[in-house]
């Protein structure tokens, strides 16, 4: 498999991915590189896989190419694993990516502002899937990242929740982690990591 098609227009995302695939000889493509973009599934599925499943499959045959697409979002436990899979969409702002990630930040702080901070676990979950465009389920894997909600943002770098996950082994938060040092670590990088011996799988048979 030497190319295939991530299912997203999210250039963060797509730095995350292909840092880890393209070293292998993977082009990985975005929404953006294609002539035209088809039109978007709509992910009304209850859990990350599911998600990740419609779109991968969605695009595939929508495209004619093999496609992989993840479906990530942040579980806080005294939250009841809330946002979950309405992390993008959890305060129910629309507008530009940095519009409503500030308004899920805000939403986020709200709801945990009387919370200790030794209650305030969470984790972001990515799920991913890669699919062909004859409608089959190549691969799927799971990766998560661990940490501590914290209601003061740090770091500029990332995007979503990622100013607020600490990690306390680190003394930093997600968005303090340089690109490389995130992906070393990240939910989607290790996902990502976990594709990596399918697709060699693959490329031997």
């Amino acid at each position: 498999m030497e190319e295939v098609l991530l299912a997203s227009g999210n250039p963060h995302k797509l730095d995350e991915v292909r840092a880890v695939l393209e070293p292998l000889g993977i082009k990985v493509l975005g929404l953006d590189d294609l002539p035209a973009v088809p039109e978007e599934p709509v992910e009304d599925a209850l859990t990350f896989e599911a998600n990740a499943r419609l779109k991968a499959l969605a695009y595939a045959r929508d495209t004619g190419r093999n496609a992989l697409a993840d479906d990530s979002g942040l579980e806080v436990d005294a939250l009841g694993g809330d946002p979950g899979v309405r992390s993008a969409r959890w305060s129910g702002v629309n507008g530009t990516r940095e519009e409503r990630d500030s308004a899920n930040n805000r939403k986020l702080i709200e709801s945990l502002r009387e919370v200790p901070e030794s209650e305030r676990t969470a984790r972001f979950v990515c799920a991913m899937c890669l699919a062909s465009p004859e409608g089959e389920v190549l691969a799927e894997t799971r990766g998560t990242f661990e940490g501590v909600i914290t209601l003061e943002p740090r770091g500029a770098n990332g995007f979503g929740y990622d100013p607020h996950l600490h990690l306390p082994e680190e003394g930093r938060t997600s968005a303090e982690l340089s690109p490389a040092e995130k992906n070393a670590r990240s939910h989607r990088g290790a996902a990502t990591r976990a594709m990596v011996p399918l697709l060699e799988a693959m490329t031997r048979d």
